[in-house]
């Protein structure tokens, strides 16, 4: 496993959470993406669907802590929103060494739980998937495809 990070969710002040961390850990915020630059949905996946008032939203934020420790975040949209409580509006981000590592440990955290978004090829070239375990830990499973594949 090459590393396990935390990944917030937030209901639409991710941005200014993540510039209160920045400040106190002094690093800078290494990637930031809006909903608006999320494909359209042309595939009938519900996931990929983003309503007008959402797409100035952070889908993803990461700001790095130390050299082996990344803070990621994102604000909630559509029916995601109905599960967001302060105190259970993380996840556990896990990035496998290997696609097959990936599609192990994605099969082994969600046997017993709820597949929220399969393990598939994203938009940004990696394969990625959410699911809720059997204990109600919600897990992002995102094997990065090595840039010479």
């Amino acid at each position: 496993m090459n590393n396990i990070n935390i990944y917030l969710h937030f209901e639409g002040n991710c941005k200014e959470a993540f510039d209160f961390y920045q400040a106190v850990f002094q690093t800078e915020i290494l990637h930031t993406s809006l909903f608006s630059e999320m494909p359209q949905n042309n595939d009938g996946n519900d996931h990929c669907t983003v309503e007008e008032n959402d797409k100035d939203k952070i889908m993803h934020i990461s700001l790095p802590i130390n050299d082996r420790f990344v803070l990621m975040g994102c604000d909630t949209i559509g029916s995601q929103t109905e599960r967001h409580n302060p105190g259970n509006n993380f996840a556990l981000s896990v990035n496998p060494e290997t696609l097959k590592e990936a599609e192990r440990v994605f099969a082994a955290l969600s046997d017993g739980g709820e597949v929220t978004m399969p393990l598939e090829k994203s938009f940004w070239g990696s394969y990625f998937g959410m699911l809720t375990d059997p204990f109600g830990i919600q897990w992002m499973v995102n094997f990065e495809i090595p840039q010479d594949e």
